[in-house]
């Protein structure tokens, strides 16, 4: 097939719940609906004056968050910047990351590159609660 079409809101399942935190948390994984080769792509929905529970880096793969609606808060690794709706931020691969939401919540497309093929987390080291106040 030349090309892929899915709608990011109702094609994929929502794997929010695989978090373990709150029930309002969605996140809709699109790399394989899609066919990516050479990109990953997700979308994600944080609730209100939530703080996303996980924190992560990659050995190799550079991410684009672009806010599409809300506000919200982002740590890299020790500096924290404020998010705005259509702001952009481009993490290079070993800058560690983690967000939250503001008031009305946060909303943002996540681009990865490159793909991180068959072995997605062998690229990842996370840890949970790695943002604490």
């Amino acid at each position: 097939m030349p090309f892929s079409l899915k709608n990011l809101k109702h094609d994929l399942d929502d794997v929010g719940s695989n978090f373990g935190g709150s029930p309002e948390l969605e996140f809709r994984l699109a790399t394989d609906a899609l066919d990516l080769e050479q990109s990953g792509l997700c979308y994600q929905r944080i609730p209100p004056g939530y703080r996303f529970p996980y924190g992560h880096t990659h050995q190799e793969q550079e991410e684009v968050y672009v806010v599409v609606r809300g506000s919200g808060r982002m740590k890299l690794d020790d500096e924290i910047v404020e998010l705005a709706e259509w702001d952009a931020v481009r993490v290079p691969p070993g800058t560690w990351r983690g967000y939250e939401a503001g008031p009305d919540g946060l909303e943002v497309v996540v681009f990865g590159a490159p793909s991180l093929g068959e072995d997605r987390r062998g690229d990842v080291d996370g840890r949970r609660d790695w943002w604490i106040d």
